[in-house]
């Protein structure tokens, strides 16, 4: 194996940083919903129910980053908590719209709260330009075509 088929310094390595930060961010977030009552999985679906009512369980597991069927458990522990419901049958198809209710509302307002003040104290080294453009620098790298 060669130098350049190798990662090299993780030092310099975008995605090792990248990683660093991702889990930085994780561990943040987790530490700030644990006495919510929720996971950061919980809170990625409320947080997207909140922006989308209705989206399926599907739409939900692959916007969370999670597995289909994790996403199940999900739901689940959060309809038993009362912050969402969800209709025994599907209207039409498979698909079972899912909708926020008051109190998953108030919950994540709770937690959306919690988890901006963790990401503000983590990229508070950037100043407000730096961290735009860092978001739009990653953001080209997810969606090269809306970079050019």
């Amino acid at each position: 194996m060669t130098q350049q088929e190798t990662v090299g310094d993780l030092d310099r390595s975008v995605g090792y940083v990248l990683k660093q930060v991702q889990a930085t961010l994780h561990n943040a977030m987790d530490g700030v919903l644990r006495p919510l009552g929720l996971t950061v999985p919980q809170y990625a679906c409320l947080e997207l129910l909140g922006r989308q009512p209705g989206l399926s369980n599907s739409e939900l597991a692959r916007r969370a980053f999670v597995a289909r069927q994790s996403m199940n458990l999900v739901l689940r522990r959060l309809q038993e908590r009362g912050l969402l419901t969800r209709p025994d049958r599907a209207a039409q198809g498979r698909a079972r719209p899912t909708e926020l209710t008051a109190t998953g509302q108030a919950t994540l307002h709770e937690a959306s709260v919690a988890v901006r003040a963790v990401e503000q104290q983590l990229f508070s080294p950037l100043s407000p330009a730096q961290q735009r453009q860092l978001r739009e620098d990653l953001a080209a790298c997810v969606d090269p075509a809306t970079s050019q």
